[in-house]
């Protein structure tokens, strides 16, 4: 029913660099985002005849129906656009490299005749937003995508381990939203053992890892991070996307507070 709130899993897939490019490398991305998008979800035996998609310009929304399994989401399908991105990769020019920013999240969300609201669909935005996630893109300079995932989708699938996902690949990314609530978060890049480019953190369980130089976390294998004065950086959203504002800062001062 039209306006009625249902359950559903919530993913939004953006393009790296999106706004920077000429007008018609822009359309030559969106084309291609729409091949691989519907590629991963063949291989990964998703229906996407039950999967409502939304343009976002510089990438999609889409909202899965909570009788497809989320093991299938962030195993499977996640497998399968890495390896969509890395075919593309081999034809396409530098000047049309293609790299995805994917955020899962779960929750109640609505339609009506414009399109998908909820704080759900409004949290799983700040995620694939969030400039951590965007500083492990940068650092990881060989990587095809980053994919993070809300606490509750680390909490339910990703530490168990199901099927081919690996807990061990994942780190901890909280951030701050403009009204004070942080976000727990979860960042993995397939392919590689741990994501590059986080500030240095003490892990939820065992001491604190070895910082590499510029502020990154051992394990990740492309490039510093973002320095950090200690502790966990947690980075400010200032807006969201209703306002146009995807604007998102991370505090230097090493309090962790907006």
């Amino acid at each position: 029913m039209p306006g009625e709130a249902t359950h559903c899993w919530v993913v939004v897939l953006d393009i790296e660099n999106f706004s920077s490019r000429p007008d018609p490398i822009q359309r030559s991305l969106r084309a291609g985002m729409y091949e691989v998008l519907g590629e991963a979800l063949a291989r990964a035996g998703l229906p996407a005849e039950r999967i409502s998609t939304e343009d976002r310009g510089d990438g999609v929304l889409m909202i899965v129906p909570a009788t497809v399994s989320p093991i299938d989401l962030a195993g499977p399908f996640v497998r399968a656009l890495d390896d969509e991105l890395r075919q593309k990769s081999v034809v396409y020019s530098p000047a049309h490299a293609m790299r995805f920013r994917v955020a899962l999240h779960q929750g109640l969300a609505a339609r009506d005749g414009r399109g998908w609201s909820g704080d759900a669909v409004n949290t799983a935005c700040r995620l694939v937003d969030a400039a951590p996630l965007r500083d492990v893109l940068a650092a990881a300079v060989s990587a095809r995508m980053v994919f993070v995932v809300s606490e509750e989708i680390h909490r339910a699938v990703v530490r168990h381990g199901h099927r081919s996902i690996d807990p061990a690949a994942y780190l901890p990314m909280p951030f701050t939203t403009k009204h004070g609530e942080v976000i727990e978060s979860w960042v993995t890049v397939p392919g590689h053992p741990a994501p590059p480019g986080l500030p240095s953190a003490e892990p939820r369980n065992g001491p604190a890892t070895t910082p590499v130089p510029g502020g990154g976390r051992g394990g990740g294998t492309d490039g510093p991070g973002p320095p950090s004065a200690g502790g966990i950086s947690v980075g400010t959203v200032q807006g969201d996307l209703v306002q146009g504002n995807k604007t998102v800062n991370v505090n230097t001062d090493g309090s962790g507070r907006p």
